[in-house]
């Protein structure tokens, strides 16, 4: 297989979780403002999966345009990462639905835990069949980021038992590390033209 199907499959994937997501959206049976409060927190939940999935998107671009080919391994290790995202529209249906409920803010953070882990080995994948002198090896370099990210995730779950809101908190706080592109590779890549 190509890297451009490898690509588009994954571009396709990416795109039909944000549209499950926005079908979850319900209009208001009233045509008064004050319906709407009622429907904040099924928005807010997915205004933070649309940027999650906007953020993996974006990196998973970045990390495909500065590998040269892919492999089986790769086949399988993005196929895994696109798994726990699909579970993004679930996940995120249930956290909307019930708030900040033990529940569903568990099983939102069980899946952005197992995305980033998804992710990492997805980079792992690639630096392997690419080589630790590789673009993207040196774009990656000690994934800092993912490594927060992934321990903030691991402190998150159990809280999410106890104090469910902190357990958000420390969603959002990944989401805002992540916000922005990483610039690694972008900028690896205009150095090494």
């Amino acid at each position: 297989m190509t890297k451009g199907r490898l690509e588009a499959f994954s571009d396709g994937v990416f795109a039909i979780i944000i549209t499950i997501m926005v079908l979850d959206l319900r209009v208001p049976h009233s045509t008064s403002l004050a319906a709407l409060r009622g429907l904040l927190p099924v928005f807010l939940s997915y205004v933070m999966s649309f940027l999650y999935v906007g953020v993996y998107w974006n990196n998973h671009h970045h990390l495909l345009h500065a590998a040269e080919r892919v492999d089986g391994r790769i086949l399988w290790a993005n196929l895994h990462l696109l798994f726990w995202l699909s579970l993004a529209p679930f996940t995120t249906a249930w956290l909307g639905e019930n708030g900040i409920a033990p529940g569903p803010v568990l099983m939102y953070g069980i899946m952005l835990l197992f995305a980033g882990i998804a992710y990492f080995i997805l980079t792992k994948a690639l630096i392997a069949q690419h080589g630790t002198e590789s673009n993207i090896a040196k774009s990656i370099g000690k994934d800092r980021k993912g490594l927060i990210s992934l321990v903030v995730y691991s402190i998150s779950l159990p809280l999410a038992l106890i104090w469910p809101m902190v357990s958000c908190a420390g969603y959002v706080l990944v989401l805002v590390l992540w916000l922005l592109p990483d610039p690694r590779i972008e900028k690896h890549l205009e150095m090494t033209r």
